[in-house]
């Protein structure tokens, strides 16, 4: 009796998911996927339930540097990737949106964990921004729980795992 399942068989979570069809925008953008293919491997990709199902969609793709036959596992982040991605966290407390952007910009071209942490602490920011203005200034006091926020985003990116920030718009791709 088989009590293990096959890694493929396992099911996706959103994560997995939106990480996928990042992938093929990247793929559209390249030219490697017309409109109408990017649509249906991006509603394929959003309607996948197993790991199996997702890896095939992007299987004749060319591979991402630290995807390895079809496994959708990110290649372990460098020590400088690892500082720069924290630094992205940190630095969105004096700069706000203007210092992650920059890294994302300049630092994220080499290196996608830095690209996401970036990526992520911009959308926060953005996403401050945004509910200070529309609130007149009330909301600014959510600035003082991102410190926090931001300091534990800054301790995961140090240790190598991935942080994303909960209920904030996702507005930089």
């Amino acid at each position: 009796m088989d009590s293990g399942y096959a890694a493929g068989a396992l099911r996706v979570s959103d994560a997995e998911r939106d990480e996928v069809v990042g992938r093929l925008q990247e793929a559209y953008a390249e030219g490697r996927l017309d409109h109408d293919e990017f649509d249906m491997r991006a509603h394929l990709a959003m309607t996948s339930k197993t790991r199996d199902d997702l890896a095939a969609v992007t299987r004749d793709l060319a591979p991402v540097r630290g995807h390895a036959g079809g496994a959708l596992e990110l290649a372990e982040p460098t020590g400088e990737d690892r500082m720069l991605a924290a630094a992205a966290h940190a630095v969105a407390v004096p700069t706000l949106f203007v210092g992650p952007l920059v890294l994302m910009l300049v630092s994220g071209k080499r290196s996608e964990y830095i690209r996401r942490q970036a990526r992520e602490a911009v959308n926060l920011q953005v996403t401050l921004l945004l509910i200070t203005i529309v609130t007149f200034g009330v909301g600014g006091a959510l600035y003082a729980v991102t410190w926090i926020l931001s300091f534990i985003a800054a301790v995961f990116a140090l240790s190598g795992r991935g942080f994303r920030y909960p209920w904030i718009l996702r507005l930089v791709k």
